[in-house]
């Protein structure tokens, strides 16, 4: 009697925790459903399109249960699906973005779980997804601090997310963002909306100032904070209540007193450009090209200043390109990387397609 009671209270703690089995929780993606329902997050808002990291994506709104939660498919079976798909993202194809569903820091598929299974094959780091956000509503401390970033969100229409871990702290990103809509105004831009000074004031003070204390690895020393706790922090000290720290990376030496002269200096460091501000980048560019023209793109391809070395290769790619670009504190790698192949490798005559390699580690002989 005591053993089918034990079995009968087994069997409703399985069904309260969504009728999965821990060794089927761990190996399946997560549900959205259950999630959902859990967080009470049913208040949706559209974040539009952004790119996301694949380790992000832990579930699906509706086939949670085809998948791993390495999002392999379950079935031992051959995908004619997945593999086109494979083959597409090596040649370098475009793809529609993903479309998503976002619970706090989690995502789930709603369209797309063959383009991140063959992603997450091929060892891609990030895709590009269409956003819906659900708004969880249970009260309690996290969430009223998630729910603060969201309306945060709205109102900034940033192109990243900026996360902060305290409670009432992103009224100070507003008001700092107002003071730089301000100083746009009394430039003659009186006509820049919320969003557009939002969007300057993020691209010009509060990602330069995010890259120097990432660069001086000053989080290292705050594991339980985020960047963007640091540079809050620095910045209000800096510029709002005009005490000067000393962080150990130079920080006080670079940041002036002013936020908009920190702006201006910045500005001027993408310009003149300081050696300590910039970072050279070194990417491989495989070609395939049409084989008539090969030749005058080896030409054309090494009359490019930031092209290092081109090699003609035997093999499934036709060309082997080595490049070094350098950005400033405004860029990031992926963009400055994305700007130029687009920009000057793709549009040469004769190029089928291209796929980028971008090295973690290197070493080499001088």
């Amino acid at each position: 009697m005591a053993i089918t009671s034990l079995k009968s209270n087994l069997q409703r703690l399985l069904k309260r925790l969504g009728g999965r089995s821990s060794k089927t929780a761990a190996d399946a993606v997560k549900s959205f459903k259950h999630d959902q329902e859990k967080e009470e997050a049913y208040d949706s808002r559209v974040r539009g399109v952004r790119t996301i990291s694949l380790e992000q994506i832990v579930g699906s709104v509706g086939r949670y249960q085809d998948f791993d939660n390495r999002f392999r498919l379950k079935q031992k079976v051959p995908s004619e699906r997945l593999q086109s798909i494979k083959t597409a993202m090596r040649e370098g194809r475009p793809l529609p973005p993903v479309k998503l569903y976002q619970i706090k820091d989690d995502f789930y598929v709603l369209d797309g779980n063959h383009r991140i299974a063959a992603a997450k094959e091929l060892g891609h780091d990030e895709i590009l997804a269409h956003i819906v956000e659900f708004i969880p509503s249970e009260n309690n401390l996290q969430n009223y601090l998630y729910r603060e970033r969201a309306a945060f969100a709205d109102r900034a229409q940033l192109p990243r997310e900026v996360k902060l871990t305290e409670i009432g702290q992103y009224e100070l990103l507003v008001n700092q963002i107002l003071e730089h809509r301000a100083h746009l105004a009394a430039k003659g831009l009186s006509g820049a909306s919320f969003e557009e000074a939002a969007l300057d004031w993020y691209k010009t003070i509060y990602r330069p100032l995010c890259t120097i204390i990432q660069r001086g690895r000053l989080i290292d020393s705050f594991p339980e904070r985020t960047i963007a706790d640091l540079y809050l922090y620095i910045s209000q000290h800096q510029w709002h209540y005009g005490r000067q720290r000393r962080y150990g990376i130079g920080i006080d030496k670079l940041i002036p007193k002013d936020m908009e002269a920190f702006r201006k200096k910045m500005a001027e460091t993408k310009e003149g450009g300081y050696p300590e501000m910039q970072r050279g980048m070194t990417a491989f560019i495989l070609m395939n090209v049409q084989a008539k023209r090969e030749i005058k793109l080896v030409e054309k391809l090494f009359e490019l200043e930031e092209v290092r070395e081109v090699h003609s290769v035997h093999g499934d790619v036709d060309l082997l390109v080595k490049i070094e670009l350098t950005r400033d504190l405004l860029s990031s790698d992926a963009e400055m990387i994305s700007q130029f192949v687009h920009g000057e490798i793709r549009q040469l005559t004769g190029v089928i397609s291209t796929k980028t390699l971008i090295p973690g580690f290197s070493k080499s002989k001088t």
